[in-house]
């Protein structure tokens, strides 16, 4: 049988972190912790290991950013983490998805999106659309030497996976990057695992971000054909 999926739930707002143990729960996931502050989550994710952390991005003390990024941080097993927030594109969740996060969650989610979210971010795949980090990414990105050395050197890819990269950008789909660069979808799924395990990337959220934040793409550039 399938282990049980574990979650930690950060919220400084107890009425939240109830509420979403509930949901959670009543569909099968166990929430082995929950935290009021980021201190809090560091230390519930170090004593639980879990596989997923539902992350408030705004809290005291420590916020989810930095909790985000000392959990992400060099940890063997590292959860996937989901931020959670008011604002749609938040300049803050830019920083989380930077620092490793795999997406993120308005408080105002159905619990039937919820829980789809909790268990799609353990199969390892990325929550957002890549369209909408796109987006995200090109209102925040700031481009400069500090920040591309956090993606690794693009000269570790070769042309074709430089191009696979530069589509991912857009926001295109496996399907409809084989359509674009004329392959099999299953060549592209290579391509793009390749581009994520050459740059140490967990999913194509972040190859969006690395992409623009190296320089590969620009804001407001490679926009897909309509």
């Amino acid at each position: 049988m399938t282990a049980p999926l574990r979650v930690v739930v950060a919220d400084d707002q107890a009425l939240v972190r109830t509420g979403f143990r509930m949901i959670l729960t009543a569909d099968g996931i166990d929430v082995v912790a929950e935290a009021a502050d980021g201190h809090e989550a560091v230390d519930a994710v170090r004593r639980t290991r879990p596989d997923v952390v539902l992350m408030d991005i705004r809290m005291p003390d420590l916020d989810g950013l930095e909790a985000t990024r000392r959990i992400l941080t060099g940890a063997a097993g590292e959860p996937r983490v989901i931020i959670l927030t008011t604002f749609d594109l938040d300049h803050l969740v830019y920083g989380a998805l930077s620092a490793g996060a795999s997406g993120f969650l308005l408080k105002d989610v159905t619990p039937e999106h919820l829980t789809a979210a909790v268990r799609l971010v353990r199969t390892g795949d990325a929550l957002l659309a890549p369209a909408i980090t796109r987006r995200l990414v090109e209102r925040h990105a700031r481009r400069d030497a500090e920040t591309a050395t956090v993606h690794r050197d693009l000269a570790t890819l070769t042309p074709r996976e430089l191009d696979v990269l530069r589509h991912l950008a857009q926001g295109l789909s496996n399907a409809e990057l084989a359509a674009r660069l004329h392959l099999a979808e299953t060549t592209v799924k290579t391509h793009v695992t390749r581009v994520l395990g050459k740059l140490q990337l967990r999913d194509r959220v972040q190859a969006v971000v690395a992409a623009y934040e190296t320089g590969l793409v620009s804001p407001g550039e490679q926009r897909p054909a309509p």
